[in-house]
């Protein structure tokens, strides 16, 4: 699964973001792999649905067998339902059996002691009415109702009608009784009945449609190959079905018919990425076929269901939106959730404490899919963001990767488990070779092929490939905590010629066991240095025939470390110039970024604006020191050139908001012309730049833009309407307030709440408050709140002598502090 990422909290918050927040409470009992009293053979479902109550009305045909021992009972877990009938099967016949159900468990009494490997089937006909179900979700799945209709009386105009499932982590026992645990795995059989005009989507392939009365269909979807219930899905609802081809098999993605147009453009690399994995990995894509369909309202990013992704809206757009669209969104999240079917589908995690081996892989991918697309510039970059996230919450540094404690299997979906899970991987990666990792890696697929996997089984495929005992890189990278904190110190010995590096670990405990390389640079040529670190301090005595012009420590830039690296600018700015990767330019960017008063410094940054790779000249124009005059007037005509004419939408934007800082009539043609472009980003961009310099013209073109303005263009339109708009345009904002993703509702909060506190009537401005507080509230774990409270105090200020608006306020204050 994709974790749900809010990158409006990446971008504002810091520490508390984006990675799950610590539960309250203990997290000591030991979490065991689930006792496999009777195993799941085959699950086959009728289903119907009532679209005014929100019920699923289901019959069940379960096949079973007990694993290691007899036993004349079965537990399912089904959650919230309406129990109409428990049988067993015998003879085409349904003999009642007697069982017990807590609304949260069925135990039923078998009537005899079933011997091991003996198939049985017990039949049940039960109503699921997951909304009216009282769970809880977690940081990466916000919601575990399982079923979900959406839109079922047709109340929100313009909103799609649909049914979906998600089933991670135990949450299809919502919607139909089962074993609802990773280590289970089942083939199965789903028949819905749906409305006719409707499109439906299950897992494996369609082998039926037939007519099931007035205006009715039944559809029959089969499974052959056994998956874990949790993969197990179903969706309803208006979609366009686009169809590829991969060596044969069914490539299909299913959209909204307005956005139908793009499928090939969103999914299309799917057939090379299907190539890729299987080529990479030695073991053909498993599934019969392959489906990708997005829905509305989805309560996390996408899940990697058998044969059938299913994706949020995120993933569908219109065809200016998708110019703005980067490698970090939703092509990352295709990648990741094919690779799924490999790692999770085809080989699941045994329990959830060992959900490394499925979605540490999958974040990995996302890494060497940019590597074979893009480049390894692409690559580093994609690696570097997925660890930035990691180190943001210092609550992460406490989880070792596999964990045996917790307080709630929703705990394992963090940052932990994603994002440093697939850096480790990288960094085993490198440490072994392409080659013998990969050849691992197909070790470990086809010796637990449709079966059940764990770290120690992914270790001994490695060892078994390797020749290497690798107890030493498990024990410290999955079984501990946390990661190296390092300071990096540099003394050249001129008598013996010697480059002395002292590397020091700071971290509490154990010092970390290091392999890495490290490059010389002398007269213009690197010499690597193959070394170990094994002690908390370290000195590597490197011969070279003059003072080197740059060490360069962890020159594969693989490490998952924190280090203090203490060389010299001038050494710095040599690192930018001459040494490889990504990282390596970079880290030089953010050195100069303080010393801009420095030539040295500027020139580093303004190399930067040239440089190859785009994320590069991003990272150099946000380093710009502008009110420095030396910087500012250096930059100049290169951030004009990227805004004009950049091959990136993402740089002309950024470097459109630069020279809107320089608050110059001279730039009025560049902003005109931004307004001109197809991207919402460059578009928005430029209104800002026109903002800074002409009130006026800004408000004329924002009035202008607002038939098709998304994303960036709105956010900037609401900034416009804020900083100088009527009151009069504060339904429109409200209206593109609410219709926002959660991050562009946080960008036009400083123009919505401007021009909020000129609202004067008090349900309007009521209403505005109420917005802001929801916000904060639904994203209190995350600190939205600590950035939201300063501004209705802001907004208390502005309705001084308004008694009744800032009791409003105060209102809205005191529920957010209250809320947990």
């Amino acid at each position: 699964m994709k974790k749900l990422c809010l990158l409006v909290v990446a971008a504002t918050i810091g520490a508390s973001a984006l990675a799950q927040q610590p539960s309250s409470a203990a997290a000591s009992s030991y979490r065991a792999t689930p006792t496999k009293v009777n195993a799941l053979v085959h699950t086959k479902l009728e289903v119907r649905f009532d679209y005014a109550k929100r019920y699923l009305y289901g019959k069940e045909w379960v096949t079973l067998r007990p694993h290691g021992y007899a036993t004349d009972s079965l537990r399912l877990d089904a959650k919230g339902m309406d129990i109409k009938t428990v049988a067993l099967v015998q003879n085409d016949k349904q003999l009642p059996l007697k069982y017990d159900y807590n609304q949260q468990q069925l135990l039923i009494n078998l009537g005899r002691a079933v011997k091991v490997g003996e198939s049985y089937t017990i039949y049940l006909e039960y109503t699921a009415k997951p909304d009216e179900l009282k769970v809880q979700g977690s940081a990466a799945i916000s919601d575990a109702r399982g079923l979900y209709f959406i839109n079922p009386d047709s109340t929100v105009a313009g909103k799609p009608v649909q049914i979906w499932t998600q089933g991670e982590s135990e949450s299809n026992s919502a919607w139909f009784p089962t074993i609802d645990k990773p280590n289970q795995k089942t083939t199965s059989e789903i028949s819905m009945t749906v409305p006719s005009k409707y499109v439906t989507l299950s897992n494996g392939k369609l082998v039926s449609q037939t007519p099931a009365g007035a205006g009715l269909r039944t559809d029959t979807w089969k499974m052959d190959q056994p998956h874990a219930p949790y993969l197990v899905m179903m969706a309803v609802g208006d979609f366009r079905i686009t169809k590829d081809q991969w060596r044969g098999k069914e490539v299909s993605y299913y959209l909204e018919p307005q956005y139908a147009a793009q499928a090939k453009q969103v999914f299309g690399k799917t057939p090379q990425m299907l190539e890729f994995f299987s080529k990479k990995l030695g073991v053909e894509f498993p599934w019969n076929k392959y489906s990708q369909i997005v829905v509305r309202d989805y309560v996390s990013g996408a899940m990697e269901n058998t044969t059938a992704s299913l994706f949020g809206e995120q993933a569908q757009g219109t065809a200016r939106e998708l110019l703005d669209w980067e490698y970090a969104g939703v092509e990352r999240e295709i990648a990741h959730e094919l690779f799924h079917h490999w790692f999770g589908d085809y080989v699941s995690c045994e329990s959830w404490s060992n959900l490394t081996v499925n979605e540490s892989f999958a974040n990995f991918c996302e890494t060497i899919w940019a590597e074979h697309a893009y480049g390894t510039d692409a690559a580093e970059a994609q690696g570097y963001r997925s660890l930035s996230t990691y180190f943001r919450n210092p609550a992460n540094f406490t989880k070792p990767l596999v964990r045996f404690q917790y307080a709630d299997k929703e705990d394992m979906f963090d940052a932990v488990t994603y994002q440093k899970g697939g850096n480790i991987l990288n960094m085993l990666r490198v440490y072994l070779g392409n080659e013998v990792f990969f050849k691992g890696l197909n070790l470990y697929l086809r010796q637990n092929a449709f079966g059940n996997g764990e770290a120690q089984q992914l270790r001994l495929a490695l060892e078994e490939a390797s020749g290497q005992d690798l107890n030493w890189f498990f024990n410290q990278w999955y079984y501990r905590a946390g990661h190296p904190i390092v300071t990096i110190d540099y003394r050249w010995d001129a008598a013996r010629k010697m480059e002395e590096v002292t590397i020091k670990q700071t971290q509490a405990g154990q010092p970390f066991t290091l392999p890495l390389k490290v490059d010389v640079y002398v007269n213009g040529k690197p010499e690597r240095h193959a070394v170990w670190l094994r002690e908390a301090v370290t000195t590597l005595q490197l011969p070279a025939a003059a003072k080197p012009d740059l060490v360069n420590v962890d020159a594969e830039k693989v490490l998952v470390w924190q280090k203090t690296d203490n060389k010299t600018l001038a050494e710095y700015a040599y690192q930018y110039a001459h040494a490889p990767r990504y990282l390596d330019r970079l880290e030089a960017l953010k050195a100069s970024k303080e010393k801009q008063t420095d030539k040295l410094a500027r020139q580093t940054i303004v190399a930067g604006l040239s440089d190859k790779f785009f994320n590069i000249r991003v990272a150099a124009i946000e380093n710009l020191d502008v009110k420095n005059s030396a910087t500012r007037k250096a930059a100049a005509p290169t951030l004009q050139k990227l805004a004009l004419a950049d091959s990136s939408v993402k740089v002309q934007a950024e470097a459109l908001k630069a020279l809107a800082e320089y608050r110059s009539k001279r730039y009025e043609k560049v902003f005109a012309q931004a307004l001109r472009s197809q991207s919402y980003a460059v578009q928005g961009a430029g209104l800002e730049g026109l903002a800074a310099i002409d009130r006026k013209e800004a408000l004329a073109q924002a009035n202008a833009l607002e038939a098709d303005s998304k994303g960036a263009l709105i956010q900037a339109i609401v900034g416009v309407y804020g900083q100088s708009g009527e009151v009069s345009k504060w339904p429109f904002v409200l209206a593109r307030f609410d219709a926002g993703s959660p991050n562009d509702r946080f960008n036009m909060l400083p123009g919505f709440s401007a021009l909020l506190g000129r609202v004067q009537d008090p349900e309007a401005f009521a209403q505005g408050v109420r917005r802001i507080k929801d916000m904060a509230v639904k994203y209190k774990p995350y600190g939205i709140d600590k950035q939201l409270l300063p501004l209705l105090e802001s907004l208390k200020s502005d309705k001084a002598g308004n008694a009744a608006a800032q009791q409003v306020v105060e209102q809205a204050m005191n529920e957010i502090q209250a809320a947990k």
